[in-house]
């Protein structure tokens, strides 16, 4: 599924409806542009700074329910507030962007956009906000209850033994967990990864 360039008013199906206006605002205010694109596994959403030929650009997945749309696209956005600040000259996760990420978060907290139990996992994340939105598992687990049914599962829900698939005919057998992460076994490698408990993969027999 190739990329799909976002006309503004196109956001009205990714977002909720009481944040388009403020987010449209962001957009023409920097002269984003603004890419949603197909699922990736490792990222939600990705921001590259305006260069001499483009303007700046996000990119976010457009699988993602509404709330965890409009928190990915806040998360880039701080990145492009903290570039037209400090260029690069911060680093890219550091304390100036942390700092925009929150007054920014704050903004959209106080429209009332988001349920209780979203914003009340975003102002406990706020206190020590992750480099990644997928990095905050408490977050993450209460975003998830938002999404479509998609016969997905997270790897803390599926029972040690048990298969699972992610994709592409690599299927995994469950194991214990070691610290953070579940050990699984790769059937046909007969190799070993680590999962972080809130992946998400489909049940196989």
């Amino acid at each position: 599924m190739p990329k799909q360039e976002a006309p503004l008013d196109y956001l009205r199906r990714f977002i909720p409806e009481a944040a388009v206006l403020k987010v449209l605002d962001y957009l023409r205010q920097y002269n984003v542009h603004l890419t949603i694109t197909q699922e990736r596994k490792t990222v939600l959403g990705d921001y590259r700074h305006a260069t001499q030929y483009k303007a700046h650009r996000i990119s976010v997945n457009g699988n993602l329910n509404p709330y965890a749309f409009l928190i990915t696209l806040v998360h880039e956005l701080a990145h492009l507030v903290t570039f037209t600040q400090y260029a690069n000259r911060v680093q890219a996760h550091g304390k100036e962007w942390k700092t925009l990420y929150a007054l920014l978060l704050a903004e959209f907290l106080k429209e009332g956009i988001f349920p209780a139990d979203i914003q009340q996992a975003l102002l406990q994340s706020m206190h020590d906000l992750p480099a990644s939105s997928c990095a905050d598992e408490g977050l993450m687990r209460v975003l998830k209850r938002y999404d479509r049914n998609n016969g997905m599962v997270l790897i803390e829900d599926v029972p040690e033994g048990q298969l699972f698939d992610i994709g592409e005919g690599r299927i995994f057998k469950k194991g214990k967990k070691l610290r953070k992460r579940y050990q699984c076994l790769e059937v046909k490698t007969g190799k070993m990864y680590l999962f972080s408990p809130i992946y998400e993969v489909k049940l196989a027999s």
